[in-house]
Formats: C-alpha cells, sequence, structure tokens
C-alpha cells in the first residue's frame, strides 16, 4: 500500500530527490552536552510499506528516504560569528509565536548565537523601500510571547524582490534564515537560497511549514492544524444546538481547507455532531434527485435539525463567476459558506418548507488563538529541529514531520504539490461512517 498522502507508480518513487543541500562541510566541533547525535547515515523511509521497498531494491533503484532531523557533531556556523533572522509569512496560524520563542531560544541558550533579528511583516522587512527596520530578538522579549496569538513580527502575502532580500540579508551579515510559511514562503526561501548561491553568499536558509489547511507535501502534520481542529469542536457543538433548538434547524459551518478538507473532516471526526462534510477533493451535487439540496430534505424529515460542515474550497464548480487571486498567486474561491446558506433558504423557501438556518464563520478566529498543548510542543520540535540543520550548515530545506519522525525535507519536494485527502482512503471512509450522509443521497 501506498503512503496515504500521495499515490504514485514505483518507478516515479524511485525518482525523488530526497537530497539535502550543504553550504560546505562541517569542520567545527558542537559543543552540545548530554544529547544524542544524529548521524549523516540515519535516515526515515519514505515508504512504510517494505513489500515497495524490497522491490525498489530488487529492480536496483534507490530506496527513498528522508535524512533524519537533530544535532550533528559537527557544526558549520561558527555561534560566535553567526546572525541568524526569523521571518513570518502569509496567514495567520496558531503557534507561530512559540516557533519564533523557541528558535530564539535554541539559538540563544543552546549555541550560543546572540544576534538574532525579527524581520518585519513577512519578505516585504527585508525590501528597504518599506523602511521596516528589523527587531533585535533575545530570550526576554520573547519570553512569553507563546501565550498570545498571532505573531510578534507581522506578517504579509505577495511576493519581492529576490534580488533585494539577498542584498539585504548580505548587508545584515545574515548567515541563517529562518522562513515560517506554507508553500509560498518556501517557493520563496528557495529563491533566496538560488540566488544567495548565484552571489557565493553563504546563508543556511531553513524552513519551518507553516498552513494550517496542513496540505504541505511530503509531512504528516504542520502546526496549527491540531488547534485548529479542537477549536472547531465548539462551533460544532453550538452549531448543534441552534439546530436542535427549533423544528427544521440547520447549522451550516464554513472551515478553512482551500485546496484540502483536512480541518473539515478531522472536525468532523473529533465532534460527531455533523450530518453532512463537504470537502474540496470530493465533488458533490447541489440539485437533483442526488444533490445536497433533496439529501438535507430527507435528513430534515427524518431528525428535523442538521449540521453541515463544508470546507472554503470544496462545490466551486457549483458558483459561476471569475476567480481571482491573492497576493501569492493563490486562487481566491468563491465563498462557499454564503453561496450554501443562500441556495438551502432558496430551495427550501421554494418548496414551502420551514427551515431555521444558522451561518457560522469561525475562521479567523480559529487561525488567530494561541497553540493549544500538543500543538505547543509540536513547534518547539520543529524550531529546533530547524537550528540544528541551519548550524550544520544544511540550507534550501523544511523540517518534516513523516511517521512520527522529524526529518528534513528539500524545500523544491515539500512543494510540488499540495497534500490531499483520498477519497478511498481510511479518513474519508471514516468520515462517511461517522456522517452517515450517504443514506441520504440516492445513489448511495
Amino acid at each position: 500500500m501506498l503512503p496515504h498522502n500521495i499515490a504514485m507508480d514505483i518507478d516515479s518513487i524511485s525518482k525523488l530527490d530526497f537530497s539535502v543541500c550543504r553550504l560546505g562541510e562541517p569542520t567545527l566541533d558542537s559543543n552540545l552536552k548530554d544529547v544524542i547525535f544524529v548521524s549523516e547515515s540515519e535516515k526515515i523511509l519514505y515508504c512504510a510499506d517494505d513489500s515497495i521497498n524490497e522491490r525498489l531494491r530488487a529492480e536496483g533503484k534507490t530506496v527513498p528516504s528522508f535524512l533524519a532531523a537533530g544535532p550533528r557533531r559537527k557544526l558549520y556556523h561558527d555561534a560566535a560569528w553567526s546572525r541568524a533572522a526569523i521571518v513570518t509569512c502569509g496567514g495567520l496560524c496558531p503557534g507561530l509565536n512559540d516557533v519564533i520563542k523557541a528558535l530564539v531560544n535554541t539559538l540563544w541558550y543552546i549555541y550560543g548565537v546572540d544576534n538574532i533579528f525579527g524581520i518585519q511583516y513577512g519578505y516585504s522587512g527585508l525590501i528597504p523601500s518599506y523602511s521596516l527596520s528589523p527587531i533585535v530578538l533575545n530570550p526576554d522579549i520573547v519570553d512569553a510571547i507563546h501565550t498570545d496569538g498571532g505573531t510578534i513580527l507581522g506578517t504579509s502575502r505577495g511576493a519581492q524582490s529576490t534580488e533585494e532580500i539577498v542584498r539585504t540579508l548580505d548587508r545584515l551579515n545574515i548567515n541563517m534564515l529562518f522562513t515560517i510559511g506554507g508553500d509560498g514562503t518556501q517557493r520563496g526561501a528557495h529563491d533566496i537560497v538560488v540566488e544567495a548561491r548565484k552571489r557565493g553568499l553563504q546563508v543556511s536558509v531553513i524552513g519551518i511549514p507553516k498552513t494550517i489547511d496542513n496540505d504541505l507535501n511530503f509531512m504528516d502534520k504542520t502546526f496549527g492544524f491540531e488547534t485548529a481542529v479542537h477549536a472547531a469542536g465548539p462551533v460544532i457543538s453550538c452549531a448543534h444546538n441552534e439546530a436542535k433548538g427549533c423544528y427544521n434547524g440547520v447549522g451550516l459551518i464554513r472551515l478553512m481547507g482551500r485546496d484540502s478538507g483536512f480541518i473539515a473532516a478531522y472536525a468532523s471526526l473529533s465532534n460527531s455532531l455533523v450530518n453532512f462534510c463537504l470537502i474540496p477533493e470530493v465533488p458533490f451535487e447541489l440539485y437533483g434527485e442526488n444533490g445536497l439540496l433533496e439529501a438535507l430534505r430527507k435528513r430534515l424529515a427524518l431528525k428535523q435539525h442538521a449540521v453541515i460542515i463544508v470546507a472554503e474550497g470544496a462545490g466551486q464548480n457549483l458558483i459561476a463567476g471569475e476567480k481571482s487571486k491573492d497576493k501569492s498567486g493563490n486562487i481566491l474561491h468563491n465563498d462557499i459558506g454564503i453561496f450554501l446558506r443562500d441556495e438551502i433558504k432558496k430551495y427550501f423557501h421554494e418548496n414551502n418548507i420551514e427551515v431555521s438556518l444558522k451561518y457560522f464563520d469561525p475562521s479567523y478566529i480559529i487561525r488567530s488563538i494561541p497553540a493549544n498543548g500538543m500543538d505547543s510542543i509540536f513547534c518547539l520540535h520543529l524550531a529546533q529541529h530547524a537550528v540544528h540543520a541551519a548550524m550544520a550548515g544544511m540550507t534550501d530545506v523544511v523540517v518534516g514531520n513523516w511517521h512520527g519522525y522529524f526529518t528534513y525535507v528539500p524545500i523544491p519536494l515539500a512543494t510540488s504539490a499540495r497534500r490531499k485527502i483520498d477519497p478511498h482512503g481510511q479518513l474519508w471512509q471514516s468520515v462517511l461512517l461517522t456522517t452517515r450522509q450517504l443514506k441520504y443521497f440516492s445513489k448511495a
């Protein structure tokens, strides 16, 4: 069985490039004490299925594996001469401040790097024309920031001049840059690596993957996702209470999930009051005997209430109109939540059926809250492994998590495609069993 998040043939798997870029040979002895160093030969297998790995070996092909994350015995950068910068980009996400704090504390206390700068408002802070001065960071400044949502550095979207960014890094004598963001941010980080290499600058660019939708490839989860699922729970309960509080009540909840429905799916499982879960990976019809509206009518006739969760990227084929893009180049989807709200009301009015619909969109509330306990711990581990990679002279990688192990994933590999729910996989099958939504569709 192929890994759950990407399906491809054996030949394609063997051609995946997991090699990690380095600035040069690390020659400095690490001063870390009482730690377990990770050998450069320690790898985390990409395929959990041994039969696939054995077949690859039998065919003389490379068995794909990630480089294991962790502290190295030999370092490339001298802490006494190092200057690190941290930047947060894209939308807000629970855990941003946790990552910033852990980066600062690991650099300062573990490795002795005491020149650390926070770049304001994303990559814009590295463009001189914005006149945004770097913020000097130390453990005292970041001591309690994890209790707040958002990011103390600010964030922004949109591409900036890579040449100007690298010139700024050169002027500031930055030799370690930590980029906290999603696929657009990390593509920008890769461009910085390429430009720095052209200029002969020895800068370690290490990404910490931030996507609340949990849709970055070659990693099992990203920070903020667990908090988002947890925070959606009370909203589902409120929607259920509103729906049950009146005859033919409907609670409609729009959750994040531009291209992948992981938050909607996991939220439906974590608080099993949901009757319909709609995600981008599984198309649905609106009208007709097999449409959502008819299925909802059957549900209300049987139970007199219903709770619907819809991911923001679901059902886009149902909405007419041009689509624009945001500053990062992402397609801005039409608002499926508002669309469904209006269509449900229209359908039941035209059929002379009483319905009371309450609409919930907690997206901005969820993404701006502090991380919960488990997410906060995950942020800490990601940040620590990012610093280990930078100090060892690695570059053009993001810190990942695969089969329970922390890994280093080349940025081009991590940003090659979006991770999506497999409609035939265990996760979606579990959602269908829990919501029992197929019983209301005629073709079920």
